[in-house]
């Protein structure tokens, strides 16, 4: 390869320099072809190397489920059935964030609008809902796809990813006792008012009385540690939100503009004070928090718990389906085997997601501490490849392999999976309280 000039660089990463070169701001991001196409996220390293995503002995990505010779879990099971029991006799059930689930798995909240627009995000709602799965929708929903109330202009059938749309396709689907859907704000959306319209409009009542609605404050996510949202907008949009984001025509001349959320300034006691204010403000709504994959993430964790936080949901640094620059999907943030590592196991209900979509890594999450585990891009992909059955069948097939590999280990109930299924183990490290402690 060789310019204008004529020079060539052997051994160096000629061709991204050259195509900085040519694009400037717009070459720290993924193609803009692929914008609301491409579900992105961290790219695994090369596996002859043994380092996916930079982080050598990551439990999530190489560790394994070891089951034990003797099983005396096996022998109390048969004890209680009169026989020999099976994999199908594995309790499966969980309760996540104060939501009862038939398996211990949510559909994450999506970070590329464009990606969940136009029916996708509903139509994986409605499975979601079918399944009794907890739903989150995202804190940028309603900002950009509008609230959809019946009756208005985002309710139309141009609009099926508002953010009233979203919420009863769900709940139409929803079972007696299973699933609830947790709405998701930012510091940046409050403006908006996201919770307090949710909190009083009788579509969401039912919701709302029976315990099902939950609020999650949206410190960060895994795709851009440390950074708001970033989506991709035309020229008419960015005139529109011009008052409430930043807009940046950082992409060259291609037309579209990023819209930038700034991220929010949080520290432990702005974190206490917020977690305090919803539980004071919405007492019958379930509080979430949702965390970065940031170095101190055991810390932010504790925290939220001591506040009051209902649940702790923390994106792995492989989470993603939105829109981030090269250098954060490959080179920020804590993986999250090494997030569950620094939290430890606990009987704190903590969620998790990143690269979620097969039986085995679930399983390793949950015996790491985990509660249950998000689906997000999988999700996507599934309701994209049948909008009426393809989410249903995917959890079907995660819950047959999480029942064998729970059976297998000599447990039938998938919260007694601990950190000594697994191989290697844990680093036995001994953290002192993280609330009590400097940062890591």
């Amino acid at each position: 390869m060789t310019g204008a000039g004529g020079l060539s660089a052997p051994g160096f990463p000629e061709a991204a320099v050259r195509e900085r070169a040519r694009s400037g701001t717009a070459a720290a991001f993924p193609p803009l072809s692929g914008y609301g196409h491409a579900l992105l996220g961290a790219t695994p390293g090369a596996p002859e190397a043994g380092a996916p995503y930079g982080a050598p002995g990551d439990l999530l990505e190489t560790g394994r489920l070891v089951p034990p010779v003797f099983m005396p879990r096996r022998l109390e099971k048969l004890i209680e059935l009169g026989r020999e029991p099976q994999h199908s006799d594995v309790d499966l059930t969980t309760d996540i964030g104060g939501f009862h689930a038939p398996l211990p798995l949510y559909v994450s909240a999506f970070g590329s609008t464009r990606a969940a627009g136009d029916g996708l995000g509903t139509a994986v709602g409605r499975q979601a809902g079918r399944l009794g799965l907890p739903l989150v929708i995202g804190e940028n929903v309603l900002p950009v796809s509008g609230y959809g109330r019946p009756g208005t202009a985002s309710d139309g059938a141009g609009a099926a990813s508002g953010l009233l749309r979203r919420i009863r396709a769900y709940a139409d689907e929803l079972p007696d006792g299973a699933g609830g859907v947790a709405v998701q704000q930012s510091t940046e959306d409050a403006d908006a008012e996201v919770w307090n319209l949710l909190h009083s409009d009788p579509h969401v009542q039912p919701l709302l009385a029976s315990g099902r609605l939950a609020f999650e404050l949206k410190v960060g996510q895994g795709a851009k540690p440390g950074l708001g949202g970033m989506t991709l907008v035309d020229a008419a949009e960015a005139d529109r939100l011009a008052d409430r984001y930043r807009v940046r025509d950082t992409l060259g001349e291609k037309g579209d503009v990023l819209r930038c959320s700034a991220p929010g300034t949080v520290t432990e006691e702005i974190l206490r004070q917020q977690i305090r204010f919803m539980r004071s403000n919405y007492p019958r709504v379930r509080v979430w928090v949702k965390l970065f994959p940031g170095r101190d993430v055991d810390r932010a964790a504790a925290v939220a718990w001591q506040a009051g936080a209902d649940a702790v949901t923390v994106d792995g640094a492989e989470g993603g389906t939105g829109w981030a620059p090269h250098a954060f999907l490959d080179g920020v943030g804590l993986p999250l085997g090494e997030c569950l590592r620094r939290i430890g196991p606990g009987a704190h209900p903590l969620l998790v997601s990143g690269r979620m979509w097969e039986g085995g890594r679930v399983a390793r999450s949950l015996a790491l501490g985990a509660r249950a585990a998000g689906l997000g891009r999988a999700a996507l992909l599934a309701a994209d490849e049948d909008p009426d059955r393809g989410l249903i069948r995917l959890t079907a097939c995660l819950e047959l392999e999480l029942r064998l590999l729970v059976s297998a280990l000599g447990k039938y109930a998938v919260a007694e999976l601990a950190p000594e299924d697994l191989w290697p183990q844990p680093a036995a490290e001994r953290r002192p309280d993280p609330t009590t402690r400097e940062p890591s």
